[in-house]
């Protein structure tokens, strides 16, 4: 189904594989230690490390999504944050060092994403939903000056449930004001695609993080793009020839 570009009234983006470029950091972790493997070097072995990391997107998050169905995800979430605390103490026993540094991973923000939020946020409300934690997606959005777009930073323990259960986006669609279905969720993986469809809003699948065009497309995408910036073209409004803004121009927005 196309995307319907006059009911979209407010933005929802996931974070990791659609703001956050962690795909080509964590095939570029992965590649490092395949190359010492005999046999396995260079191309061939980013190439692996990328079929790894690909492959291990619906398991995993799979497993997040089941945790989440038994109640288990609070306290492995809690467990996850006692283990960080000791691995923090060991790594700075004298407590000298900033914990918010310590493992902290260097992400980069997707090419063309932050001029894109900028450009967008002048038009739509909007808000990041993460199974993460919400501190670390604070902090990533703080370094990258981005952080002040957005209405809300909903993470793993902001509602009860985690994508791809609806309720997170319920959550953001009220804390933006507008109705669920007026809502565009953007995402790479096929959990993102469910979460909004079980709210009821519409879908963006970007091909730049985990998961593949068919995935995203069985899971119900209205439309899937090439990178996350490539969301401006299809989003931003026209400008009238008196430099007032004018409602976005329907186009066609094949999937």
């Amino acid at each position: 189904m196309a995307l319907e570009l006059p009911r979209i009234r407010a933005l929802c983006f996931d974070v990791d594989g659609t703001i956050a470029d962690t795909d080509d950091h964590l095939v570029a972790q992965l590649a490092a230690l395949l190359d010492a493997v005999p046999g396995v070097s260079g191309r061939r072995a980013e190439r692996l490390g990328r079929q790894v990391v690909m492959g291990l997107e619906t398991p995993v998050h799979g497993a997040y999504a089941l945790l989440d169905r038994l109640g288990l995800d609070v306290p492995l979430t809690r467990l996850r944050m006692r283990l960080k605390a000791v691995k923090r103490r060991q790594a700075d026993p004298a407590g000298t060092r900033n914990p918010e540094a310590i493992d902290e991973v260097p992400h980069d923000m997707v090419a063309g994403v932050q001029e894109m939020l900028h450009t967008l946020a002048r038009h739509y409300p909007m808000v990041t939903i993460s199974t993460g934690m919400a501190e670390r997606v604070e902090r990533f959005l703080h370094k990258f000056g981005v952080r002040e777009l957005f209405a809300d930073v909903i993470g793993a323990q902001t509602t009860h449930r985690m994508k791809p259960h609806p309720e997170p986006l319920l959550y953001a669609a009220k804390k933006m004001g507008v109705h669920p279905a007026e809502c565009l969720m953007i995402g790479d993986t096929t959990i993102d695609i469910r979460t909004g469809v079980a709210a009821g809003a519409q879908t963006v699948g970007v091909l730049c993080g985990f998961g593949t065009q068919r995935e995203l497309k069985e899971a119900g995408a209205n439309l899937i793009l090439r990178t996350t910036s490539d969301l401006l073209a299809v989003l931003q409004p026209a400008e009238d020839p008196l430099g007032k803004t004018a409602s976005p121009k329907p186009k066609e927005a094949a999937s």
